[in-house]
């Protein structure tokens, strides 16, 4: 029997399920969330993956986009962020590594000729992060409140990452932004992959690139805080196949969207359905998670001291191995993204020891053991990696 006690229901226990939660409440709405898992959290989990006391991210674990977040600012989620000594390191062959240090002078002074050139894009997208963002994270078919604002961000973002690299010469700093485009997961050609990386590079400026004390999955837990503070109840263990099945009358599925067209096919008219049913899933990630008996011997002086480190070389591989994937290749050398949680949190791991987080990208669907590649790629930079 259905519950009428509730008048909106959300499906889906992930961050972008929880804060629409939050604010059904913040409305005076009566919700009731609903999880599949026996957990929630969705992206934001940590688990002991490998042995007994060694705290490891599921998915998400390094969040410059959660501490920026506009909408957890308005309301006040306190989240214990830990802001690692440098946000980002990116090594590069020979011992030599660049970063991207919270200051953009002290991040420019390491790129030579360029560094003017860095401070005039990055100086001041940074400074005016909540317009950049304000823009940045709207939704495309949203009419803009600041015409302005959006013609700035759109000249900066627009572009492909190739064409923005191209405006730079030192390998340091192409390295680092093609590092920070690497996020988008499409071609370096691609429009728009360039917005990726300088909104990530001003962001990490303006407010770091922390991890969360104790794990991601504090995130979750702030949030279902807010929401049973509320009056709202969280119900997990629950697979939903038809929104028929739930209270209320308003719902949101915070899931993948071949399920949120089975469980809405009733309620959608027939063209939400086609655009549901043409959603194709991008690529994938092939991910890692370590014990160690000590640090990771990075052979530069910064990575040791970042909470993540872009392991990839130059701009080249980077770009080829990004280009490899999107045309369903696995790269010889994959573009791995790794990061430091226990160096900054030790509540991580047992004292003395450390956790350690590492993936790269993959063809949709991928079937294929990357470990000995992303493992070669690491030990590239600290020699004696796999000792560890």
């Amino acid at each position: 029997m259905v519950d009428a006690s509730f008048d909106a229901t959300v499906v889906g226990s992930g961050p972008n399920g929880l804060a629409a939660a939050v604010e059904l409440a913040r409305q005076g709405r009566k919700v009731l969330v609903v999880e599949a898992a026996d957990r929630i959290g969705g992206g934001t989990r940590t688990e002991e993956l490998t042995l007994p006391g060694f705290l490891h991210d599921v998915c998400s674990a390094i969040h410059p986009t959660g501490i920026a977040s506009p909408y957890f600012r308005e309301i006040g989620l306190e989240v214990p962020w830990v802001h690692p000594t440098i946000p980002l390191s990116h090594p590069l062959d020979g011992g030599r590594a660049v970063a991207l240090y919270r200051s953009v002078d002290e991040t420019a002074a390491q790129f030579g000729d360029d560094a003017g050139h860095y401070r005039r894009l990055m100086g001041p997208l940074a400074e005016a992060i909540d317009d950049f963002l304000g823009v940045v994270l709207s939704p495309l078919r949203v009419l803009p409140r600041h015409p302005g604002a959006h013609l700035r961000a759109g000249i900066v973002a627009l572009p492909s990452a190739a064409m923005l690299v191209s405006r730079f010469s030192s390998d340091g700093t192409r390295a680092l932004l093609a590092g920070l485009a690497a996020h988008s997961v499409a071609a370096f050609g691609a429009l728009a992959t360039a917005g990726v990386g300088v909104a990530l590079g001003a962001i990490g400026h303006a407010f770091g690139w922390p991890l969360v004390a104790g794990g991601s999955e504090r995130i979750a837990d702030a949030l279902a805080d807010r929401i049973t503070s509320m009056g709202g109840v969280i119900e997990t263990g629950r697979k939903v196949t038809r929104i028929e099945e739930l209270p209320g009358e308003v719902f949101l599925l915070d899931v993948m969207p071949p399920a949120a067209r089975s469980m809405a096919v009733t309620r959608i008219s027939g063209a939400a359905s086609r655009r549901l049913g043409a959603w194709r899933p991008g690529p994938g990630v092939f991910k890692i998670d370590y014990a160690l008996h000590a640090p990771v011997p990075w052979a530069d002086p910064i990575s040791g001291q970042a909470g993540t480190v872009h392991v990839g070389g130059s701009y080249e591989e980077i770009r080829n191995s990004e280009a490899a994937v999107i045309a369903g290749k696995h790269p010889e050398r994959p573009f791995v993204l790794v990061a430091q949680q226990s160096l900054f949190d030790p509540s991580r791991a047992p004292e003395g020891q450390h956790t350690l987080w590492a993936y790269c990208h993959v063809p949709n669907g991928s079937t294929v053991d990357l470990t000995p590649a992303i493992e070669d790629q690491i030990e590239r930079f600290p020699p004696g990696f796999r000792e560890v």
